[in-house]
């Protein structure tokens, strides 16, 4: 019996398909591009030749002039224009305390108040950016000066014989300060007390917390990202207004904002100016990179 042998054929191999390109995202460059290109003609272009100016000379009508040179650097560790930044770092200090002082409280009623009326207190807070901050800073010199609205007042009603010297001094500066920034301390610390879970004060208050440990306890540990973002917000501006320290301080108030204004704009000595600008620039990134460095995300501990 003859046995027929049938042989399979090996099954064709099979070709892996072409992937196809997934098509270019054009969305992503449209939208990208218009902000970079802001960035780069406003800001990056413009700092570079701060920077490059602040490496050069002033000439003798003004100007700027080669050869670069780091003694403009060298000339702001002169004990005259550190005393400035010291002062100008210690008024920007008291700025910031007495806006968390006075914007916590602000900030916590608008939180707790009830939502129907949250947008219309926001609104209150708001509403001083709407006129100028110039505006602004001269109703206050119509306030405080001699012969001004409380000196008056306070006159009328027999309480002071003399008016008070209220204007012109570090004290009228810090309160320009204050006024100006105080909006830019309450959102911050709005927006960090508004997200605040009550279940933390609701476990505190049956672990028998009373108010004022719960707020020292639980509050104030859990809003303190909100503290220091207001912070850096006041701080950092505050280092660089040379408009109010002008209006309201007179001669009796440096800092270095007027004083890389009057370099700009009175000695004509641009690269010492640059030079100031970036060293307060430096000075600047430093505090925005601790505020990142603290604000990091930590494990939560537990409250007791």
């Amino acid at each position: 019996m003859n046995m027929t042998s049938t042989t399979s054929t090996p099954p064709e191999e099979v070709k892996p398909k072409a992937r196809l390109k997934p098509p270019k995202d054009y969305g992503t460059y449209w939208t990208v591009s218009p902000v970079s290109i802001w960035m780069i003609v406003f800001f990056a272009i413009p700092l570079m030749l701060i920077l490059v100016v602040s490496f050069m000379s002033r000439s003798s009508f003004g100007g700027i002039q080669t050869p670069f040179t780091i003694e403009n650097y060298v000339r702001f560790f002169d004990p005259l224009y550190l005393k400035i930044l010291w002062i100008s770092c210690v008024m920007a200090f008291l700025t910031t305390v007495f806006c968390i002082l006075l914007g916590y409280p602000f900030a916590y009623i608008i939180a707790r108040a009830p939502e129907k009326y949250r947008n219309i207190l926001l609104m209150l807070i708001i509403v001083p950016f709407w006129t100028n901050s110039l505006i602004r800073t001269y109703a206050w010199i119509v306030l405080l000066r001699t012969e001004g609205v409380i000196n008056t007042i306070l006159m009328k009603l027999g309480i002071i014989t003399t008016p008070i010297a209220m204007l012109y001094n570090e004290t009228s500066v810090v309160i320009g300060l204050i006024y100006t920034m105080l909006p830019f301390m309450i959102l911050p610390l709005y927006a960090s007390i508004e997200k605040l879970d009550k279940a933390y004060l609701e476990a505190a208050a049956d672990l028998g917390a009373k108010p004022r440990v719960a707020f020292w306890k639980v509050t104030l540990p859990l809003t303190a990202p909100g503290i220091v973002a207001g912070s850096i917000l006041v701080f950092i501006p505050s280092l660089g207004l040379f408009f109010i320290p002008d209006l309201m301080g007179g001669s009796k108030a440096v800092l270095i904002g007027n004083l890389i204004k009057n370099q700009f704009l009175t000695a004509r000595d641009w690269p010492f100016g640059s030079a100031a600008s970036i060293i307060l620039m430096v000075l600047t990134l430093l505090l925005i990179m601790f505020y990142m460095w603290i604000s990091k995300e930590k494990p939560r501990k537990e409250v007791v």
